[in-house]
């Protein structure tokens, strides 16, 4: 079997995620950037067992920036360099350095039961900064998300719920693919929030050479804020359960500024 999952890296988007269905003041901006190092020695295979030997590596640097057009249009970017290198079970050690460019534009629909928003995005990729990394040809997606946040105390501390769902179209005959994200975050200190996230995506039906695939993630991070301006997060995910997808464990650092 030469399934995809030689190749296959489903990429971890968590400081998309944390921007949330929240839109930024107009005039706001804020920026999220920092590395994220990835490793695989195991990979899920077409069952969903984890049985297919493999090494991998990956450091992703990455900057997420939104700008306040108006209160309910909030405008971002997100470019990327990856740093990939690659053992497949059967076949010789790859390696790969590409870049990607993405932005696109959210708008808060209201705030009358908690906040809903609707997200419009497009990127362009080198292979290793696209889900299906296979035969290394670079491509670009195009996604619509609608997204969901919430505000309320727990343990009489602020704390917030965001729920995304998406639908991302591919180029270059890989799957489209929908993406789910969860993040559950508590202000437990004045100057710390701790956040829980689940990140997921599940391709569409694929064709040869591409495989079906789905990808579950579950990142653990601490945010300490400095000041109102700057502050830095740390975390560190696991992926507990896929499909035709790598076992990834990983570590991120980012810095905050929000001006």
């Amino acid at each position: 079997m030469r399934c995809a999952v030689l190749l296959l890296y489903v990429a971890l988007l968590p400081m998309r995620a944390f921007a949330g269905a929240w839109t930024l003041p107009e005039g706001g901006l804020q920026i999220i950037a920092g590395p994220t190092y990835a490793t695989a020695d195991a990979a899920f295979d077409n069952d969903g067992d984890l049985a297919i030997p493999v090494s991998y590596n990956k450091l992703l640097l990455k900057a997420y920036v939104q700008y306040g057009l108006w209160d309910r249009l909030t405008l971002f970017a997100d470019p990327e360099f990856a740093i990939a290198h690659e053992t497949p079970a059967i076949g010789k050690k790859s390696e790969a350095k590409d870049v990607a460019f993405g932005g696109g534009a959210r708008f808060r629909l209201t705030d009358a039961i908690g906040t809903l928003s609707l997200e419009a995005s497009g990127k362009t990729a080198g292979a290793f900064n696209l889900s299906v990394s296979s035969n290394g040809v670079s491509g670009s997606q195009g996604e619509v998300r609608l997204l969901y946040g919430s505000n309320f105390s727990l343990s009489d501390r602020d704390a917030f719920l965001d729920v995304q769902v998406g639908h991302r179209w591919v180029s270059g005959g890989r799957p489209n693919e929908v993406p789910i994200d969860v993040t559950l975050g508590w202000h437990y200190a004045p100057k710390w929030i701790l956040m829980l996230q689940s990140f997921n995506i599940v391709s569409g039906s694929a064709r040869a050479p591409y495989s079906y695939y789905r990808s579950h993630k579950l990142e653990f991070s601490a945010v300490y804020n400095f000041s109102e301006k700057y502050g830095v997060q740390f975390g560190a995910y696991t992926s507990p359960a896929g499909q035709n997808a790598l076992q990834e464990r990983g570590v991120a650092v980012s810095l905050w500024i929000n001006l």
